[in-house]
């Protein structure tokens, strides 16, 4: 297992090209399920999950192969297979985007129910529900979704739930509605760009699929899709992320290959906070000059924020002069990453789905341990802008959905290493010490230990 050892302290400069999307390119793996022929993906990113959907893939009959040119190209060999197994579903939320495509094309599937990051409560009802609306017999058994059906019949589903649309049960219902016999109309769609890149995937293969990026989707179903070629849009959590950096390192970052109109509330909340955003088509200046200004944002549905930048905002608000407050939306419990920050001397205090986060003089160096995906970039941010040396474990977290981060901080000036988590790899200072208190006592690397204690309780109370 890897962490990376972070000096924090200095402005990031450079530029750096963005990655392809993640929560793009795995639906759209995923539907080549769906082709007769072979399927050609640009700009599909380097990752861990991209790794462990191609396996499954692979299991369910496909060859995948990344070529030299970063292409990667998917061919269905054999259609018969119809199970997604445990092993691999479990490691990965996003293997269930294959039970759309199985049961259109292959009439039935046999998917584990899935595991991922430990954000919130994540059912997959409504996933359920939609399929179940197209004609689908489903149940659930030994840990599965079983669902199955001869031909799929075009209706009226509606995928709204308790915090907005569902973006994977969108996919999954429109997977399998292009196969549906008939049309079939889906109200309360998700709208995310991530969902309009997989639509125009399945319309490149021969679809006929109307209102992308509305909430009403209108889909006439088709006998067959063809092999296609399809490049993914660029990460626009990636893009938030890095734009983040800049700002919480007082630094002036120049982004390649963003997609400025897919994060369009980002931006804007960057701005009022006084970051500097200039945008030259795909092409993004960040730079960053104190003071910064708090403010209070919320996590939505697109377009608003997305929660998934919802942990690093958090960690750049931290720092900034005032009083903000965050609000998540979607994922109420998302903010495991609050009891980190606070090791690294922030202020935070947890009230339901709300943090409350004032100002910070200065982040510390710590020993930290991410709990997901995007907390672990959280606390690289904070990493970044603290005093001396931080240490973040359980970096495959961050693996998961960052291509390559640290060399991306590197080259913007980044002290960042990666090095097995191993005692003799920890720096000295962050390394227990014996004092006249006690044998292996780690000395606090802050003063504001009073305030950490009471912001320590009420997370506790809070969760």
């Amino acid at each position: 297992m890897d962490m990376f050892i972070i000096r924090g302290g200095r402005p990031l400069t450079g530029e750096v090209t963005v990655s392809g999307s993640k929560n793009a390119a795995l639906p759209v793996m995923a539907a080549a399920l769906s082709a007769n022929g072979t399927c050609r993906l640009r700009n599909v990113p380097d990752l861990a999950d991209v790794r462990t959907l191609s396996t499954l893939l692979s299991e369910l009959g496909t060859s995948v192969m990344r070529e030299e040119s970063g292409e990667l190209v998917i061919t269905t060999e054999d259609a018969s297979r119809c199970v997604a197994e445990y092993e691999q579903v479990r490691r990965m939320r996003a293997s269930i985007c294959v039970l759309g495509p199985l049961l259109g094309r292959r009439g039935r599937a046999c998917v584990s129910l899935p595991g991922g990051c430990n954000i919130g409560h994540r059912p997959i009802d409504l996933h359920l529900k939609g399929l179940a609306a197209l004609g689908a017999n489903i149940r659930v058994e030994r840990g599965y979704v079983v669902a199955e059906a001869d031909r799929l019949r075009g209706t009226n589903v509606y995928l709204g739930g308790p915090f907005g649309s569902t973006v994977t049960g969108t996919c999954n219902v429109m997977s399998a509605a292009v196969f549906a016999e008939g049309t079939t109309t889906i109200e309360a769609a998700a709208c995310e760009p991530e969902v309009v890149d997989l639509g125009e995937f399945l319309i490149s293969m021969g679809a006929h699929i109307t209102g992308l990026g509305t909430p009403f989707l209108k889909i006439q179903g088709v006998e067959r899709l063809e092999g296609t070629e399809h490049t993914i849009i660029p990460d626009r959590i990636e893009a938030a992320t890095l734009m983040m950096a800049a700002a919480i390192t007082s630094g002036d970052v120049t982004l390649h290959g963003v997609r400025v109109d897919h994060m369009t509330a980002v931006v804007e909340k960057l701005r009022e906070i006084g970051v500097i955003i200039n945008v030259d088509g795909q092409l993004v200046r960040v730079r960053s000059e104190r003071p910064l200004r708090s403010t209070d944002c919320i996590a939505l549905p697109y377009p608003g924020i997305p929660t998934d930048v919802q942990a690093q905002l958090t960690s750049l608000l931290a720092t900034v002069d005032g009083i903000s407050i965050v609000t998540d939306k979607i994922f109420p419990d998302r903010f495991m990453h609050v009891s980190e920050l606070l090791r690294m001397g922030a202020s935070i205090r947890r009230e339901g789905n709300n943090a409350i986060v004032s100002h910070t003089s200065r982040l510390s160096g710590a020993s930290v341990m991410a709990s997901d995906l995007r907390a672990s970039a959280a606390l690289v941010l904070a990493a970044l802008a603290a005093d001396g040396e931080s240490v973040v474990r359980r970096i495959y977290h961050l693996d998961r959905g960052y291509e390559h981060l640290e060399t991306k901080l590197q080259q913007l000036g980044g002290e960042v290493r990666r090095v097995r988590d191993e005692p003799q790899n920890v720096p000295t200072s962050l390394q227990p010490i014996e004092d006249d208190t006690g044998p292996n006592i780690q000395r606090p690397h802050f003063t504001r230990s009073i305030a950490v204690r009471r912001a320590t309780s009420d997370e506790s109370s809070a969760s």
